[in-house]
């Protein structure tokens, strides 16, 4: 990957998932928990929502293999029982995280294809126009957020999907969920790296935003 896409994909990625935890400790304060308010995780500055690997070894790791930059930030801590009701508002905070990024990745995919239809390049993305550059800038943030949007969608510990579907599953299988659940990381490397399902899941919605961008 060349490095100018590389730097700007990071910076996509680092703003993208900074304001996907914001969205849920945002909404979980609405919804009567302060506690990612008290712990400083509303804030646009990216240091307390940096996860080691979510943040920097995965999408990099990603990177280098060619494959779609994926990843996540540290989660932002949530008290259920401060919640005005607890099972429902849950899904509600959880689903916060990939709703923020689809919005995202709608109103940047407008902006790029207005730019690309006032004279923006894209496709080869050789030439070192202003234009060009921020056209680019724009469709890797429409990119990046669509492709956090459906990755924290997997129900898998510990992206979003996975909270949704311990919502919901019934009392008597949540013990077989707490012992899968400290694997699930393990399972999610597997899938992005060695089956290339991430790929096959997210390839359509890919080529449904370029061709909306570009026709």
């Amino acid at each position: 990957m060349p490095l100018r896409e590389a730097v700007i994909l990071f910076g996509c990625l680092v703003v993208a998932v900074i304001l996907h935890e914001i969205s849920h400790g945002v909404v979980a304060w609405w919804l009567g928990d302060d506690t990612a308010k008290r712990a400083g995780r509303l804030t646009l500055n990216p240091i307390p929502h940096i996860d080691p690997f979510g943040s920097i070894l995965l999408p990099a790791m990603g990177a280098l293999a060619g494959l779609p930059v994926l990843g996540y930030a540290k989660p932002v801590p949530v008290n259920p029982s401060q919640l005005r009701h607890p099972r429902r508002d849950m899904i509600l905070v959880s689903l916060a995280g990939p709703t923020t990024n689809l919005l995202l990745m709608a109103a940047a995919a407008l902006a790029a294809r207005t730019i690309y239809q006032h004279g923006g390049v894209l496709p080869g993305t050789i030439s070192s126009s202003a234009s060009s550059l921020i056209l680019e800038i724009v469709f890797d943030f429409a990119l990046v957020n669509l492709l956090l949007g459906i990755f924290n969608l997997l129900p898998i510990p510990p992206l979003d999907g996975s909270a949704l579907l311990e919502r919901v599953l019934p009392d008597e299988w949540l013990p077989t969920w707490y012992r899968f659940r400290p694997y699930g990381i393990l399972i999610l490397l597997v899938l992005v790296f060695f089956t290339g399902l991430i790929g096959t899941v997210v390839q359509p919605f890919l080529n449904a935003l370029s061709h909306f961008v570009v026709g």
